[in-house]
């Protein structure tokens, strides 16, 4: 936990200070937090704040507009999370949020694969199929032989986040499409698993940070995690599991999600545009998207203004597609962008969604 929390003063660059005005604090998912903030290439202006501190911490810091969870005080003005919001959350925020800080607004950001890495000697070409990652998840299969049908009596050391973790709900919910008895869909991993009791077993070990998982992984015969893609080689097999023999490309990670990236006829609803795919029919199974929530109103004139432009290059072409490439993901396409730009920035659409529509934004909005 003590490295999360560094993380996030690095990440952030302004943890444990004041907001000032015009500068646009935010935060949640570690898995697109270096696209974000704290490389040279990373999209977020100079403006942004970002504090990597997951999902959950990330959605929860926005609904409560509770700075102290990203390390800081002010207004939260956004959230990035790949755990979506749920039925609750939204009728939550519309009952004792919305009159005051407007509509809530969630939109997708880019496509990301849950990314299965692994160290196994002797083994190059690890392929397993949803089954049998349930099995290795779950603790069903203990070594190694008994997941793949040999002799290796090598023990399966699983290393997974600590934290309420977009990455643990999309792959937990893949799961639970494929093995509900054994896992549901949750973003804390050991809340996810079912009929697993209070027993972790003793070599499993959690990490504090998401950029913990892999060196943790490497360094240990016979070891499984599961992150991000950002940094890693994900067509080299030796280090990167196959999952029903497709591994976590751009393109694949793509086509898992091709029936849910495109607009929303109900653009109204936050709902609609947090889509998900529990288990595709094509590509790689544990897709999902990564998503920026925000709400429509902000007192500050100057914050609103900076979302509408980093919006405006985001969802633009080529805008941010080199970054986000470089960093493992994949933006959205010529549709689904052109419809965040009418919807949320210019108002071309006519629902009158936009960022400080002044007739829904009029003297209401997040605090300065």
């Amino acid at each position: 936990m003590l490295k999360q929390r560094m993380m996030v003063a690095v990440l952030s660059g302004v943890a444990l200070v004041s907001s000032s005005a015009g500068a646009v604090t935010g935060g949640g998912a570690t898995i697109p937090a270096k696209l974000y903030k704290g490389a040279s290439d990373s999209i977020f202006p100079a403006s942004f704040s970002y504090a990597a501190t997951g999902s959950g911490i990330g959605k929860s810091a926005f609904l409560t507009n509770n700075a102290a969870q990203f390390g800081t005080t002010g207004t939260v003005h956004f959230a990035a999370s790949e755990s979506i919001l749920t039925a609750t959350e939204i009728a939550t925020y519309n009952a004792s949020l919305a009159s005051a800080y407007g509509p809530l607004i969630q939109i997708p950001s880019v496509v990301t694969p849950v990314v299965i890495v692994y160290k196994k000697a002797g083994q190059t070409a690890l392929n397993l199929t949803s089954a049998q990652l349930c099995d290795a998840m779950s603790g069903a299969a203990t070594t190694w032989g008994a997941l793949l049908g040999t002799s290796d009596s090598t023990p399966i050391r699983l290393v997974y986040p600590s934290y309420s973790s977009g990455g643990t709900e999309v792959l937990s919910r893949h799961l639970n499409a494929v093995c509900p008895i054994r896992f549901s869909t949750n973003a804390i991993f050991t809340s996810a698993r079912i009929n697993a009791g209070s027993s972790i077993p003793s070599n499993w070990v959690s990490v504090g940070a998401d950029g913990d998982v892999n060196a943790m992984v490497n360094s240990v015969d016979g070891s499984i995690g599961y992150l991000g893609p950002d940094g890693l080689d994900v067509k080299n097999n030796a280090v990167v599991a196959r999952i029903n023999g497709v591994l976590p490309t751009l393109a694949d990670s793509t086509l898992a999600l091709v029936p849910v990236l495109h607009p929303p006829t109900r653009v109204v609803e936050p709902s609609a545009w947090g889509q998900v795919i529990a288990k595709p029919s094509s590509g790689y199974s544990i897709s999902a998207t990564s998503n920026l929530i925000f709400s429509q109103c902000y007192k500050d004139a100057a914050v609103a203004s900076e979302i509408k432009s980093f919006l405006s290059k985001h969802y633009s072409y080529p805008g941010n597609v080199p970054s986000n490439r470089a960093h493992g993901f994949v933006g959205m396409a010529d549709k689904m962008r052109e419809a965040v730009i009418a919807n949320f920035v210019t108002n071309t659409s006519g629902e009158n969604l936009d960022i400080n529509n002044p007739s829904i934004c009029n003297g209401i909005g997040r605090p300065l």
